[in-house]
């Protein structure tokens, strides 16, 4: 009762009757129609056809006549060849057809392997250049040692100042007459000079005096 009301509804469409074919993998058959197809273009089903037509041609030429199961104009071997090449067309078409399906996929997986070569590529490259910009800038061995060397120059020239400011001071020093070491100095002079003053000068008496 339920099956029949939805049925006699008439706001649903109703299933159209179709005859339906028996379902089969794709995928499988795809594989067996390749299996034939590339087995029908080696050199082993030439020879394998070429045996089975002679032998059959000289058994229907050469064999007594009740025995010939397809005599001369052998239409029964051209109703087979036909079947054959009838079958054998779609069976290729469909084989060339997953091969260029597979073809098709492998150049997107080579175009997708190139783009992404590329963008490493650029990256490297831009990697390298920051890298050269780095170096460029970085203190290398000649900088180091001509830095050093211009370090030491300076260092000398200081060195040979100093010995010679103190060699002038050495000479100014010696023009004195007594030193620790022997020489004098100008305020010992002025010493000297001061003391030969201050001592007393004996004068000559008259003789007028002594009376």
């Amino acid at each position: 009762m339920v099956e029949q009301r939805r049925a006699s509804r008439l706001d649903q469409p109703s299933q159209p009757r179709r005859f339906r074919l028996p379902r089969f993998d794709p995928e499988a058959f795809g594989r067996w129609s390749e299996a034939i197809a590339r087995y029908m273009g080696t050199a082993n089903f030439i020879v394998v056809m070429t045996v089975v037509i002679s032998v059959w041609l000289g058994w229907n030429v050469f064999a007594p006549p009740q025995l010939r199961f397809d005599p001369y104009t052998f239409t029964f071997l051209t109703l087979v060849l036909s079947l054959q090449a009838s079958y054998a067309a779609p069976l290729i078409l469909l084989a060339q057809n997953r091969q260029t399906e597979r073809d098709r996929l492998a150049m997107e997986e080579d175009r997708r392997r190139a783009a992404m070569q590329k963008a490493d590529t650029e990256y490297l490259s831009r990697e390298i250049a920051s890298l050269r910009l780095a170096a460029s800038e970085m203190a290398t061995r000649d900088f180091i040692r001509s830095e050093l060397s211009r370090l030491i120059e300076e260092l000398d020239e200081q060195q040979r100042r100093r010995q010679r400011l103190e060699r002038r001071a050495t000479e100014r020093v010696g023009g004195g007459q007594w030193t620790d070491g022997g020489r004098s100095t100008p305020a010992d002079s002025d010493r000297r000079m001061d003391s030969g003053r201050s001592a007393p000068v004996d004068e000559p008496r008259d003789e007028l005096d002594g009376d």
